[in-house]
């Protein structure tokens, strides 16, 4: 299968991996021929990529680190908790969260459990499922990041574990920000982003008061969009100032938050994304957090056409267990003109040959065997 843009896709191309909906079920089954109503709805849901199979992507495979019964649970559980605080103040929804935080434990550890269990580099394919709140998906996929930055950068289990409850609750506030400014479908005024970044605040308030979570989750909320510079909110801290847990949280909320579909802004993809990040490193993020996010995520997801910079074009079909930033590729195309037949590269194996752009609104033109 191969990544493509929504903007290329035609009637007739079959859908390479099932996109689930918000209660856990299929919306659009793998295989499944495309047609004009599918392109339609995929356009209302506000899809920007998808996977399809065709002959040239033959045998490419793409997994998720976690599996979708496990994050549909997963993702379910956090809403249910989350909703269940709504227009509750600071200490009713405190002791709501007690109540619930044997469930918020467990969906940590089964996360634990995927990422750990799994040598893989992280891969996390949003697009694959459809929710119709931002909030949810985030949460969870910031859970997955930070998790996995921990692991790089050889926390403890039970430095990981808390590092997975404060980023699951890391933006539990916003529940108390009102749902107009949260889901804004649209960038906000400096009024209502002066009332959003309150939500550091609020979430700190809820979390300190509970009685069956480390008050370190609690700071992990309130300083989770500090930076090292001091140009962060709500106090401003510097470097030293800021826990280390929530300086790893803040980094994974900023990548997934870039590489995640927005009503109003189109994702980019997770090289586009780790290049945000990068660009804020030692100024605004921890160096050694970046450099951890980069060993931790696939940075060109398997199928993605990529055109490299001695004029060959390739699908990226498998993973450098060492170094992500160097996939291999299968190379169907050499200066424009379609090859036979396919072959394959690992980048690692020529570092004069480097990828100049992801290109997914390519469209083969004929078959290859």
């Amino acid at each position: 299968m191969r990544l493509i843009s929504i903007d290329v896709l035609k009637e007739g191309m079959v859908l390479g991996r099932t996109i689930w909906n918000e209660a856990g079920h299929p919306l659009l089954k793998k295989g499944v021929v495309i047609n004009e109503r599918i392109i339609l709805r995929l356009q209302q849901l506000h899809t920007h990529y998808l996977y399809i199979d065709d002959e040239i992507s033959k045998g490419i495979e793409v997994e998720d680190t976690v599996p979708p019964i496990v994050r549909n649970k997963a993702i379910s559980t956090i809403k249910n908790s989350f909703q269940s605080l709504n227009g509750l103040n600071a200490i009713s929804a405190s002791y709501v969260l007690d109540q619930q935080s044997k469930e918020i434990v467990s969906i940590v550890d089964e996360l634990l459990l995927a990422v750990m269990g799994n040598n893989e580099i992280l891969t996390v394919l949003a697009d694959a499922y459809l929710f119709d709140e931002y909030l949810y998906q985030h949460s969870f996929q910031v859970t997955l990041y930070s998790i996995a930055i921990a692991r790089e950068l050889g926390h403890s289990a039970e430095d990981l574990r808390l590092i997975g409850i404060g980023a699951l609750l890391h933006d539990i506030g916003k529940i108390m920000v009102p749902k107009e400014i949260v889901t804004k479908p649209g960038h906000l005024t400096h009024e209502e982003f002066e009332t959003m970044k309150m939500h550091t605040r609020y979430g700190f308030d809820v979390l300190r008061n509970l009685h069956s979570i480390s008050l370190l989750v609690a700071h992990c909320a309130f300083q989770h969009h500090e930076r090292i510079d001091g140009s962060g909110y709500p106090r401003g801290l510097v470097d030293f100032e800021i826990h280390p847990f929530a300086k790893i949280i803040g980094v994974a909320d900023v990548f997934d938050a870039v590489t995640t579909n927005r009503v109003y802004r189109e994702k980019m993809l997770p090289s586009q994304g780790l290049a945000i990040v990068e660009a804020g490193s030692g100024t605004i993020y921890d160096p050694k957090i970046v450099n951890a996010l980069k060993k931790s995520v696939v940075h060109y997801p398997n199928g993605a056409i990529l055109k490299l910079s001695d004029g060959r074009r390739g699908i990226v079909s498998k993973q450098d267990p060492i170094d992500p930033n160097w996939p291999w590729i299968r190379i169907f195309e050499e200066h424009d003109e379609l090859l036979s037949a396919t072959y394959e590269i690992n980048l690692a194996d020529d570092p004069t040959v480097v990828i100049a752009k992801v290109e997914t609104d390519y469209l083969v033109a004929a078959n290859i065997e």
